[in-house]
Formats: C-alpha cells, sequence, structure tokens
C-alpha cells in the first residue's frame, strides 16, 4: 500500500478504535448510573399512589426534598452537605423523578400531600423539612397544609413564587442547549458534554464556572460529582420538565406557622433571591442567609450551610442526636 493510502486508512481505523472507547466508556458509567439508581431506594405503596424513597441515619426524622435534576439520590447527598449527621434522613423521589411515577395532578400541592403519605406510611409524625431549589414548592405546601407534621423548615435557594422576578434559567447558548438535552432525556449527549463541555452544565446548574474554578478543588469535585449525579438523564427528565414551570402561584407564607430559615446567594443564576426574600419577608419570624458567592449550589459553603443549620435548629429545639 502506498504511503498516501497508508495514513488515511490508519486515521480511519484510529476514529473507529477511538469511536468504540468512548461507546464502552459511556455505556460502563450509563450501566453503573442505571443500576445505582435503581438499586438504591426502595417504592413505598401510600394512599398517594407509589413513592419511591431512601432513608439514611438515626435521631431526629428529616425529610430531604431534592430540586431539579434530582431524586432519592440527591437528597442524600444535600442532607448529609448541608445538614450533617444525627438525622434519619427520609429522601424521597418527586414525581417523575426515578421510580415515582407522574400523577394526573403533579402540582406542588399534590406533591406535598405525597410527602405527608409517605411520612405516615412510615409512621413519621413530625420532621424537619429541607426543600432545595424546586423541592421548596412542596416543602412550603407541606408546611402549610400538614402543620402539625412540620417542626421546622428550612429553604436553600428556593426556586418560589416571587412577584417582582420570577426564578427562571439563565438565558445563554449553553443553557439553552442544556436544557435542551434535558428536553429530550439524552443520557449520552449529557455524558459527552460533561467530558468535552463541562462549564456548560455547570451553568446550567446555576453556578457560574468562574466561581467554581476559583473554589477549593474539594468544591470543585463536589460539583462535578452533582453533575455527574444527574445521570441517567432519561429517568429523570420527565420530573425536570414538570419543575421547569415558573412558580406563578402565591402561596400562603404568612400562614405557615413553623419556625423557618431561608437561604440563597445573589450570584444564583436562577435568580432565586428574590424568591428568599419573599418568603423570609413573609413567613412570620423566618431568618435569612445571603451568601455573595456560591451560586445554585451555595459553592463552598457547605461548612458554614451546616453551622446555621445546627444554630437554627438548636434555638428551636429541634437540634441533631450527638
Amino acid at each position: 500500500m502506498k504511503k498516501s493510502h497508508l495514513l488515511p486508512a490508519i486515521a480511519s481505523v484510529a476514529i473507529v478504535v477511538g469511536s468504540v472507547l468512548i461507546l464502552l466508556s459511556y455505556s460502563d458509567v450509563a450501566g453503573r448510573a442505571r443500576t445505582a439508581a435503581r438499586s438504591g431506594g426502595r417504592v413505598a405503596n401510600t394512599t398517594a399512589g407509589p413513592i419511591e424513597f431512601a432513608e439514611k441515619g438515626a435521631g431526629l426524622p428529616l425529610l430531604a426534598i431534592h430540586g431539579a435534576g434530582g431524586g432519592y439520590d440527591q437528597g442524600l447527598s444535600n442532607a448529609a452537605e448541608f445538614v450533617g449527621d444525627g438525622f434519619r434522613v427520609i429522601a424521597p423521589s418527586r414525581f417523575g423523578y426515578l421510580g415515582t411515577p407522574v400523577p394526573a395532578d403533579a402540582s406542588s400541592t399534590a406533591q406535598a400531600d405525597a410527602h405527608a403519605a409517605l411520612l405516615a406510611e412510615l409512621k413519621v409524625d413530625k420532621v424537619v423539612v429541607v426543600g432545595i431549589s424546586a423541592g421548596a414548592r412542596s416543602a412550603i405546601e407541606l408546611a402549610l397544609r400538614h402543620q402539625d407534621m412540620v417542626a421546622a423548615l428550612i429553604l436553600m435557594v428556593p426556586a418560589t413564587y416571587a412577584p417582582t422576578s420570577s426564578v427562571a434559567i439563565e438565558d445563554s447558548r449553553g443553557s439553552r442547549f442544556a436544557f435542551w438535552l434535558v428536553n429530550a432525556g439524552a443520557d449520552f449527549a449529557w455524558w459527552a458534554t460533561g467530558k468535552i463541555a463541562p462549564a456548560a452544565l455547570i451553568r446550567f446548574l446555576g453556578v457560574s464556572p468562574q466561581v467554581v474554578a476559583a473554589a477549593p478543588v474539594v468544591d470543585q469535585h463536589r460539583v462535578m460529582r452533582i453533575v455527574r449525579g444527574v445521570q441517567p438523564l432519561s429517568l429523570r427528565f420527565l420530573g425536570i420538565n414538570i419543575d421547569s414551570i415558573p412558580a406563578l402561584h402565591r402561596p400562603a407564607l404568612e400562614k405557615i406557622a413553623a419556625p423557618t430559615l431561608v437561604i440563597s446567594a445573589r450570584d444564583d443564576l436562577y435568580n432565586t433571591l428574590p424568591a428568599a426574600e419573599f418568603a423570609a419577608a413573609t413567613i412570620p419570624n423566618a431568618k435569612l442567609i445571603v451568601y455573595d458567592r456560591g451560586g445554585h449550589l451555595l459553592v463552598g459553603h457547605d461548612r458554614e450551610v451546616r453551622a446555621t443549620v445546627s444554630d437554627f435548629l438548636a434555638k428551636t429545639g429541634e437540634a441533631a442526636m450527638p
């Protein structure tokens, strides 16, 4: 074979081999992610229908309500990072996430009733409720509709109602592309984008890539774990689509009786600060904590948040077990 013909042949073989290796790598990652997502939770047959959940730890019951892109696994992770030990963490998958189906009524009020039904099935009378991002919507409704069940309410970067400025995905080309991946349930494309252009997915999760780049390595690794944790996307995109509907309904925040802590960041690309400020100003005696930097994932503030939550719960008489 002439040299002029040999080089293209070698290049073609290299492309084929490289493609096969990429697909094998993706297949391995995707398989492990799907197995983990399917095997880590269990389904409770409640009066509100089947609800997937997981539990971890012992102590004061704590309901960890995950945000968009999550599931029970994200709820467990959020509790570990922002609340700490000493709790019996109950982490449900909300409607459309992992093993929890989408009912005819997928509203925040119906989701709150599903939370209450799960707690009743588990024979848990009262919990500390932590609602993160879109999970704050049903956390608020739970505190309104089932007041006796909520010992304390913690709303982190709440994707909830604000009268002046709604919570929304940051309007950039990269975020629009990531949202397209979500709508398509495109597992491979999400994985490949995470390898080739992780900044686009970081921005889609509500954090400036510059904030992540300037953070300690441990925080950078945490952000990338969250990016990878969205996989398998195809098991979560129905829930993400529900969460993508803007929170236009004003809940009766002034009727919440539970002690409440609200946390947000000024540079949250999802613009949760107006919602956090409105909630804290309207809920009786609520406490508001705002960080200047950290974005929607509160990058670099996990220790501060844990200390703040611990102090808040101690003052409400709902401290963790030693």
